[in-house]
């Protein structure tokens, strides 16, 4: 009966740490979500859905700070194949976007591809940190530092850690190994859906 109590004590407290985490998480979130209360509101009817971690609205192509997710075919910037996974992290950022009641971004500047880089929020949460959670993107500040967003930046790195391991190499490695590679034969197209598959 002894050891019935322990157990039961100890679920009771994994239970209590549980909620206490998750309760710290959404403060931590609506903190940081407050303290960028110029933040611009997307129309989701402009958005147009591109690879895992950027997306085109209007006019502009943004790239979601703080994370990197593997990519998918751009031939004009030399790009000819899929990073395994690439498609799966293109269609969850979509469907992460298509589903959300509202969208709002908090930008920083343009990168040398003249896309904007922003912290993307999507129903009050970051969504970067979805992307994380799901181990479709693996998370940038340790390469590039804050951006200028060093609570955001405390944040992903937070989520990082508590995260599942993403299933690909980095993205910015897999880059360095096939920019301007040819285009794949068949039988290297059919390998990286096979891979994909799994």
């Amino acid at each position: 009966m002894k050891y019935y109590r322990h157990v039961i004590m100890l679920l009771l407290a994994a239970l209590v740490l549980t909620s206490l985490s998750c309760a710290k998480k959404k403060s931590l979130i609506s903190t940081l979500i407050d303290n960028y209360p110029n933040r611009i509101l997307i129309k989701k009817s402009k958005i147009k859905p591109d690879d895992g971690d950027s997306f085109r609205y209007d006019t502009l192509t943004i790239r979601i700070l703080g994370i990197d997710a593997p990519e998918i075919t751009h031939k004009e910037h030399g790009y000819f194949e899929d990073q395994p996974y690439g498609r799966e992290a293109a269609a969850m950022t979509w469907e992460i976007m298509k589903k959300a009641k509202k969208i709002t971004y908090v930008p920083y500047k343009k990168d040398m591809y003249g896309r904007l880089l922003a912290h993307v929020f999507v129903d009050r949460e970051l969504l970067a940190e979805k992307l994380l959670r799901a181990g479709m993107a693996y998370e940038t500040i340790t390469r590039f530092g804050d951006n200028g967003f060093p609570d955001v930046a405390e944040y992903i790195l937070m989520v990082a850690e508590d995260s599942p391991k993403p299933q690909f190499e980095p993205p910015w490695k897999w880059r360095q190994e096939h920019l301007n590679k040819s285009e794949p034969t068949e039988k290297e197209t059919a390998k990286v859906r096979s891979q994909n598959a799994t």
